[in-house]
């Protein structure tokens, strides 16, 4: 039997544009990776989405060349999300 561990939860996002940002993320879990560190979960809406709670985790990372990456997994205790080479970027990352 695997021990499920604590997700890393999103700390901050100030994408203001996304459908899931109520002052803060919405999400249940978020995805990071796609062409760079971008929030994969992010949607450019006007229409709010999400739980209405500020319990967004990191549920996948696809950055293996981040330090915090192991197995696809985010270690990070938190993340902070915002504007960096995307408009939606994990500004946690780190290369290896």
């Amino acid at each position: 039997m695997t021990q499920m561990m604590a997700m890393p939860r999103v700390q901050e996002c100030s994408v203001s544009g996304c459908g899931y940002n109520h002052n803060g993320c919405t999400a249940f879990a978020i995805t990071i990776g796609g062409a760079g560190s971008e929030c994969d979960t992010f949607v450019d809406s006007p229409v709010k989405g999400g739980i209405g709670q500020l319990t967004a985790q990191v549920g996948a990372c696809k950055r293996t060349d981040c330090v915090h990456n192991e197995d696809l997994e985010c270690h990070a205790s938190a993340i902070v999300v915002g504007a960096g080479a995307d408009r939606a970027d994990c500004l946690t990352f780190e290369a290896r």
